[in-house]
């Protein structure tokens, strides 16, 4: 008789615990071993708790390669779900085999587990069982993530309509779902009680718009309300605001935007002209030309309106990123003007406005919903559907797929869809967002998602005062070591990646209904050697927590002030210079009742509802081999020390920013 020692760890969350009766079936390279229930007198699996059973074969089963667990009715009592850790085998010999699972298991099926180590599908001492269990693993996944079009020119999404859809295993835990219920419940009644709600008018003043931060306030957001107008305030945030992806070096002004010497004179002073600036590369540019013919959303039966400016910027001797001109339209003339910070006080802040009110929308739509949401549900389905449970690159990536799926199906439920938040308080509306991220997937590259590249490309790499960029490339960094470790560990040659079908077909499904089959994105459609692999898998992580963060985080602090992100426009953009006045501008902005839903929005937006999981750490432990574990480990320490740096550097900063403090960084896009 051969004798094994048994461990089940149940998980920790609610209803995590089950009544049903659960038997386990040994496999090892030498045999099958026998059906065995697992059984105490009293309570079995139940949540949080770790189970230990001892159980006899016949025969030393040899190494343990995978095990069958039995989920089958006790007695009358009715089937209920059980969410399993892991799964330890110590052997007659003391040798003790890993399963981690990290899943739901309901109804009553028999499910395989194969011994936890990270293997390739390549490798020739793979066991016959462990490629048929892979094999049927992905096959059953297949039929329960399936591919859809959401949008013409959409990257593809998950076929789900409600989150009631979804398998349990990527919904929300109940615990994150009514907290989320419950903040966005009692922010929406705060706004009702405050008399805000569906209230039509305008604001009497800036000062009276403050009227709405009576519950709900930053000390960013503070410091936003203080100092929006200021010129220096306006540049900073393409730096360190939500939105630091757009602005680019620009070394010639385009001939669609005039703008002359005796414009910009008395900013840049006498002793310098704007092509000496412009040589020298201090003169910046965020162009919204993508915004060119999309129509304005209907509220409430009144047209609302967009504008696709041109914004040029000056770094000054000071450091000082500043604007220098804007216009509001892509086609100068008469009734387009160039507007400059000599005109009057309330025409340039008007200007500024307009620019800011594009910002948002390109904001929303394509940095943060289409080139972090989308793009990482992409990754996460392609994994899903194609890398098995002990596939290294699953037990990499898993972790930052955590809750993707469902906040992406409600976000195109209630926030993006028709009805949602976007339809009701924002000049782009459903219609709009459709039509601008179906642009921008036109013209999305590979070079775009990885930061060094990106910010070498728009010629901001060398910037004073860029934290975002600062930050970002610590992350990133230590991203690329951390899974260079792991790549490294796992794949001993080019060939082994070559090789890997698994891998390919995954990288290959990416380029395909993630990037719809674009060559000139330069994504690649398949991997040849480590570098490559390392380069596409940090791309992967990044965008799934750190851009993430970078672009979301921040939006209460920054986009809550509403003259400081508008919306929408009430009016259209102005023809003419001198017509504007705090009273004008008050009529443009949303009313009173948008503004205050806008604000709950970015302010639900930004916080994480519950159960927060920061970069590098995982409620689960996937590798089970000692090296992979290692790396992990140095990973959270180069984190902590990148912490450390930042929260040292914002000692000095007048606004500090912490949003790509790894402290601060989710894990996953789950909000």
């Amino acid at each position: 008789m051969a004798a094994y020692k048994i461990r089940v760890e149940t998980g920790t969350a609610f209803q995590a615990g089950t009544m049903d009766s659960i038997s386990i079936t040994l496999v090892g390279s030498r045999g099958h071993g026998e059906k065995r229930k697992l059984d105490h007198f009293g309570g079995d699996f139940l949540a949080g708790a770790t189970d230990k059973y001892h159980i006899h074969e016949k025969q030393d089963l040899g190494d343990i390669i995978l095990i069958r667990l039995h989920k089958e009715r006790f007695s009358f009592f009715p089937e209920n779900s059980w969410f399993c850790n892991q799964v330890t085998v110590e052997s007659p010999a003391g040798k003790i085999y890993y399963f981690p699972y990290y899943h739901w298991i309901e109804g009553f099926i028999t499910v395989e587990l194969p011994e936890g180590r990270a293997t390739l599908v390549s490798e020739k001492t793979l066991n016959p069982l462990l490629l048929k269990q892979r094999e049927n693993e992905l096959k059953r996944r297949r039929e329960i993530y399936k591919w859809k079009v959401y949008h013409k020119g959409f990257p593809r999404c998950i076929d789900a309509d409600d989150v009631r859809e979804l398998d349990s295993n990527v919904q929300y835990s109940i615990s994150k779902f009514l907290t989320f219920a419950m903040n966005k419940g009692t922010s929406v009644l705060e706004i009702k009680l405050q008399g805000f709600s569906g209230c039509k008018e305008s604001w009497e003043s800036f000062e009276d718009i403050k009227r709405i931060f009576l519950t709900y306030k930053s000390t960013m957001s503070e410091y936003v309300c203080q100092h929006w107008k200021e010129d220096t305030f306006f540049g900073y945030q393409f730096l360190n605001g939500v939105d630091p992806m757009l602005i680019k070096r620009c070394k010639k002004i385009p001939d669609n935007f005039p703008v002359t010497d005796s414009m910009v004179a008395s900013i840049l002073g006498p002793k310098t002209k704007l092509e000496t600036e412009l040589q020298s590369g201090k003169i910046f540019i965020a162009d919204y030309k993508i915004l060119e013919g999309i129509q304005g959303n209907i509220l409430d039966g009144h047209q609302q309106y967009m504008a696709s400016p041109l914004c040029l910027f000056y770094l000054t001797p000071q450091d000082e990123m500043i604007p220098l001109a804007i216009q509001l339209t892509q086609t100068p003339g008469l009734e387009n003007p160039i507007f400059l910070p000599s005109d009057n006080e309330w025409d340039w802040l008007l200007a500024k406005m307009w620019v800011r009110s594009s910002n948002f929308a390109t904001h929303q739509a394509l940095s943060h919903f289409m080139r972090t949401h989308l793009f990482a549900e992409v990754f996460c389905i392609a994994t899903l559907r194609q890398l098995p449970m002990s596939h290294p690159v699953y037990k990499l990536l898993i972790p930052h797929h955590r809750y993707t799926l469902e906040i992406n199906v409600l976000a195109r439920d209630r926030l993006i869809g028709p009805g949602g938040s976007f339809d009701k308080n924002t000049a782009i509306g459903v219609a709009g967002i459709a039509e601008l991220i179906a642009r921008e997937m036109e013209n999305v590259n590979y070079t775009s998602m990885c930061i060094a590249d990106d910010l070498k490309s728009r010629g901001v790499e060398s910037l004073p005062n860029f934290s975002y960029r600062d930050d970002g490339l610590k992350i990133w960094s230590a991203i690329e070591s951390y899974v260079s470790g792991i790549v490294d560990y796992y794949y001993k040659s080019d060939e082994s990646i070559q090789t890997d079908k698994e891998l390919q077909a995954w990288v290959s499904e990416i380029f395909k209904e993630g990037f719809l089959e674009r060559k000139s994105s330069g994504v690649p459609s398949s991997l040849q050697n480590r570098d490559e692999l390392v380069k596409y898998l940090s791309v992967v992580i990044f965008t799934s927590s750190a851009q993430h963060a970078a672009v979301n985080s921040g939006q209460f602090d920054f986009l809550s002030w509403l003259p400081n992100s508008p919306t929408t426009m009430r009016q259209p953009p102005p023809k003419t210079k001198g017509t504007a006045t705090q009273e004008s501008i008050l009529d443009t902005l949303s009313n009173v009742g948008v503004t205050a839903f806008s604000m709950i929005s970015v302010k639900l937006l930004s916080d994480e509802p519950g159960e927060r999981i920061p970069l590098g750490t995982s409620l689960d432990e996937f590798f089970t081999e000692e090296e992979p574990r290692r790396c992990i480990k140095a990973f959270q320490e180069r984190l902590s020390q990148i912490s450390a740096e930042i929260e040292s550097r914002n000692q000095s900063l007048t606004a500090p920013y912490c949003y790509l403090n790894p402290k601060n960084i989710e894990n996953s896009v789950s909000i």
